[in-house]
């Protein structure tokens, strides 16, 4: 477990810099997650930490494998000073621990609702997942174990989250690029759904 994370810390570090600012979060009957702050000009990057020392398990599975199983980490990118985006790291360490709490698995194309605002002010309650690789590379580990993934979390409004329920993340995703939506606006408005 150790191992994995000095792993992930140093893949972090490669392509995210030194982080300004770290917290830990202990939830009961849990492993301790770390959220790690990196700040590069006028964006904000919060890491988690401590989400890919055990593969998430099938919550129908019997018995979970202690090796093999996907394993992830989740990273937010923000716009710096706009907003109080700080408290978001209590709230990404409830989302890293879900796995172990919720049995979930969290995988691109999946919802994650907090049911609070992200941060103070913040127009979003839930993210969306998205898909690995592009500012984290995947970090491959030894075979029979999964490779960490590094999956970008997307804020979304209540009424985004409303409406990817029904049409799917793709559909969603699609509509913010064609709106040219600035997904790291932490004051950004809802986009325009019909």
């Amino acid at each position: 477990m150790e191992e994995v994370l000095a792993l992930v810390e140093a893949r972090l570090r490669t392509a995210l810099g030194e982080p300004d600012a770290r917290a830990a979060v202990t939830f009961l009957g849990t492993d301790r997650i770390e959220v790690l702050r990196f700040t590069e000009a006028d964006v904000v990057r919060y890491a988690t930490l401590g989400m890919s020392a055990q593969p998430m398990a099938d919550p129908t599975a019997v018995l979970a494998d202690p090796v093999k199983g996907p394993r992830a980490e989740l990273v937010l990118t923000v716009r710096a000073g706009l907003a109080d985006t700080d408290k978001v790291l209590r709230l990404l360490a409830v989302l890293a621990a879900s796995p172990q709490v919720e049995g979930v698995v969290v995988a691109p194309g999946a919802s994650l609702d907090l049911g609070e605002p992200l941060w103070p002010g913040a127009p979003f309650s839930s993210v969306l997942v998205a898909e690995s690789g592009g500012l984290v590379e995947d970090l491959e580990l030894d075979a029979p174990r999964d490779p960490v993934r590094f999956l970008p979390l997307l804020p979304m409004t209540p009424n985004e989250a409303a409406w990817k329920r029904v049409h799917g993340a793709q559909a969603l995703q699609e509509r913010w690029l064609n709106a040219g939506t600035d997904l790291r606006d932490p004051l950004r408005r809802s986009v325009t759904l019909d």
